[in-house]
């Protein structure tokens, strides 16, 4: 007897914070999944709200509590990337936690003014404002500024951006710069198109910025590969923060760093990443540089994205048939689509936490999971601790419904929600799941299922 459930229990460390199963069907969060199923239908996809905040939560416990293990002389600001997940619900629920914000194109900032006129946030919040900025983006960066939001910091990325502040921005303003980093060296390129060079940062500084209106606040970083225990990451954050150090010598109204954002969230069971030591090692590593160069220690802001909303996030699949198209290749065939539902893990070879919902009592054996457009590449055949998918056997009639966890952030802007996707695939119904103080859950509609009708009115029927 080969069960799924032993399966998962012998493989895993099992069941999890997140995961447990009660009578062979699977809980998120003590969500029962097959209810949620039984009501709403599949695809579906989920948002279990209270994630958000514990998240944040957890982060700004990891970085006060190093500050105050090695008496770092400087404050922590818990910034959310916007472009993750620009929904309202997400917003409402991290804007709980106190948290500021980071954008990154024109249409952010409308969004910052209707979360202020709601009272959400004030004109004391932080805006960080990065990316390349057209016109428009650089327009309304500049009349939130005149407007009062004293804390709106646009992020230099380019020599030429700084000039339209100047001219159009009343008196003293705050601005950041981006530091182009160098990349792994695997990547085609080896200097990140994003930000200033470091060779250009102290001449840009002294002939652009030092005795104007402009006052430089802070310097930004991010790593593309995120935050690891590696040696490029630790060289590439030395190699930052010595040239804050640089800088701030010559520039004492600097006194803050942005390291970005990079924290990962959990793609499979067997996900390790010790939190607490990269977050000490980073606090240290910066004291340390400081403390070597004669500087204050800066204060220190994230721009966590995928790990605030990721792991929050599910979708759900019922398997509608199996096709076994050779004598080994056995296909489940889903009710949705890998690279409308979930870009990421068709684009980039992402992967996630993958489970049955059901019939956890049957039998598992080898599967590939096939998506319903057309397109060769809409498939799923490989795990983050494997190179295979194993699922419950498909027996006595009764749907196998599966779920993709950990899938919050950044697949529905990627994916082109509730416009056209590929094959014209529909995007899901979504639901919100809360759950209050007395840990009562509670569900609700956020959006149906795409129709026809509003896909052909975008295609012009």
């Amino acid at each position: 007897m080969k069960r799924y459930a032993d399966l998962i229990e012998q493989t895993f460390d099992f069941p999890t914070e997140e995961f447990k199963v009660e009578n062979n069907q699977l809980l998120f969060h003590d969500v029962p999944l097959s209810r949620i199923i039984e009501e709403h239908g599949t695809p579906l996809k989920l948002t279990y709200l209270p994630k958000i905040s514990q998240n944040i939560q957890e982060a700004i416990k990891l970085f006060e509590g190093a500050i105050a293990k090695y008496n770092y002389d400087g404050e922590y600001t818990y910034s959310y990337c916007t472009k993750s997940s620009h929904f309202r619900f997400v917003f409402d629920e991290a804007l709980k936690n106190n948290v500021h914000i980071e954008t990154s194109s024109a249409f952010d900032i409308p969004i910052t003014r209707k979360l202020y006129e709601k009272g959400q946030i004030s004109k004391d919040t932080f805006v960080i404002c990065n990316g390349f900025k057209r016109p428009l983006y650089k327009q309304n960066i500049i009349g939130l500024i005149n407007d009062g939001f004293y804390n709106c910091i646009p992020v230099l990325d380019n020599l030429n951006e700084l000039e339209d502040y100047k001219q159009h921005i009343d008196g003293e303003f705050q601005v950041g710069i981006r530091v182009a980093l160098d990349e792994e060296p695997n990547f085609s390129f080896y200097t990140s198109r994003l930000g200033l060079r470091y060779s250009d940062v102290i001449t840009y500084y002294k002939e652009q910025i030092q005795g104007t209106k402009a006052k430089l606040k802070l310097l930004h970083f991010f790593i593309n590969t995120g935050i690891r225990d590696t040696a490029y990451y630790w060289s590439e954050l030395s190699r930052f923060v010595y040239k804050y150090c640089e800088l701030k010598k010559i520039c004492p109204e600097l006194d803050t760093i942005d390291i970005g954002g990079g924290f990962p969230i959990k793609s499979s069971l067997h996900f390790e990443f010790d939190y607490q030591y990269i977050t000490e090692q980073i606090i240290q590593n910066i004291q340390e540089i400081c403390k070597k160069n004669h500087v204050e220690t800066p204060h220190i802001v994230t721009e966590f994205g995928s790990y605030t909303v990721g792991e929050s996030g599910a979708l759900l699949y019922s398997v509608l048939d199996q096709k076994l198209q050779n004598d080994k290749e056995l296909w489940y065939m889903i009710d949705g689509s890998f690279i409308t539902h979930l870009p990421d893990a068709w684009g980039l070879n992402q992967k996630y936490i993958m489970l049955a919902i059901n019939k956890w009592e049957e039998n598992y054996h080898k599967v590939n999971i096939g998506g319903l457009t057309c397109d060769s590449m809409d498939y799923y055949d490989s795990e983050a601790h494997s190179s295979e998918v194993f699922l419950p056997k498909i027996t006595n009639g009764k749907p196998l419904h599966i779920g993709f966890f950990h899938t919050g952030a950044y697949q529905e802007s990627l994916g082109g929600y509730g416009g056209i996707q590929h094959c014209l695939i529909p995007a899901p119904k979504h639901v919100l799941i809360d759950k209050d103080a007395e840990g009562k859950i509670s569900t609700t509609v956020f959006a149906e299922d795409q129709n026809s009708e509003s896909m052909l009115k975008i295609l012009g029927y």
